[in-house]
């Protein structure tokens, strides 16, 4: 018997996740919790083999709670089941310690094989997450991912340019700045220019 405790902020997917998991004879849900918060001292008191955990929560956003789950009870595996594919989330919560990741609209027959599979000490990332993390590990892939045109521009919004001066620097028009900002974000998972600086950073391409 496989002991489960689902974390989620939304009623219907909770209620929805454990009266599917609950079909299952192999699976047992102890728990369910609607925050990172109310899911400490469940898992302190049952001790499930899988967390299963969304990670946008109210409060403590289910990324930074990753640690303090895995804290409240050593042998628990904690598998993510969320609607956000972001390099930073994805590749967060691996960093933090998460087992395993699926994007919500997985069918029920894969969130099982996933639980499945963490459960016997595997990792499960579904081919889509499989394929981002791959590549953000590939530091070959990660500097041909941005044009040498978006490198100048990322240098530039880096450096704390708006829109407007970076045209006026590069000669280029402030809408196609927008352009190649939008781009940058989309190619780093990064949801503001901040955060394209952030990962950039992180990854070796500033």
């Amino acid at each position: 018997m496989i002991r489960i405790v689902v974390v989620d902020d939304h009623p219907v997917v909770r209620e929805g996740l454990v009266a599917s998991l609950e079909d299952d004879p192999e699976f047992q849900v102890v728990g369910a919790a609607g925050s990172a918060e109310e899911a400490l001292p469940l898992i302190t008191a049952s001790k499930p083999d899988i967390i299963l955990l969304d990670l946008e929560l109210p409060g403590v956003n289910g990324l930074t709670a990753i640690p303090n789950l895995t804290a409240a009870n050593a042998a628990s595996k904690i598998l993510i089941l969320t609607a956000y594919d972001t390099d930073e989330r994805v590749l967060g919560a691996i960093r933090a310690g998460a087992k395993g990741y699926l994007l919500k609209g997985a069918s029920l027959e894969e969130i099982a094989r996933a639980i499945r599979a963490v459960h016997g000490g595997d990792s499960y990332l579904e081919p889509r997450i499989a394929t981002k993390v791959f590549t953000a590990l590939d530091p070959r892939k990660r500097s041909s991912a941005l044009s040498k045109r978006e490198r100048e521009v990322l240098r530039l919004v880096a450096d704390g340019h708006s829109n407007k001066q970076i045209g006026q620097k590069l000669g280029i028009t402030e809408r196609t700045v927008k352009f190649h900002v939008t781009s940058i974000r989309s190619k780093l998972g990064a949801e503001n220019r901040a955060q394209a600086v952030a990962l950039a950073a992180q990854r070796g391409l500033l």
